[in-house]
């Protein structure tokens, strides 16, 4: 565990520390929040005031819709399940997650979305 806490630290010291990693996260989750509020579809179902920069929860309201959200969107990488309260399905954005990949996720539901209007 201390080997690898010891290179994520590096890792992190390496691109600009604490700081700009919270910078990075807040662009990827920024990208993704403006489209689910946004969205004719999909919507998120946490109040603004507790999202994640991590865990990002949304649904269409209908779970058919959800679940062919889920197949449709399967490719691109993301986690097809959230913590129970929060609904599904969730897109995982944690560190490692490019934000090539966070914005790869919202072309895809929008095509899906215009697809299924």
């Amino acid at each position: 565990a201390i080997y690898v806490c010891g290179k994520v630290f590096k890792y992190l010291l390496s691109h600009g520390g604490l700081e700009a990693q919270y910078q990075r996260n807040l662009e990827k989750a920024n990208i993704l929040y403006d489209y689910l509020d946004n969205s004719q579809m999909f919507h998120g179902t946490v109040k603004k005031e507790f999202r994640s920069l991590m865990n990002v929860p949304f649904v269409t309201g209908d779970p058919e819709l959800d679940a062919k959200a889920v197949a449709f969107t399967k490719p691109p990488g993301w986690k097809p399940e959230g913590p129970p309260l929060c609904g599904r399905p969730a897109a995982s954005i944690y560190n490692a997650m490019p934000k090539a990949g966070v914005q790869a996720l919202v072309d895809c539901l929008k095509e899906f979305e215009a697809q299924n209007r």
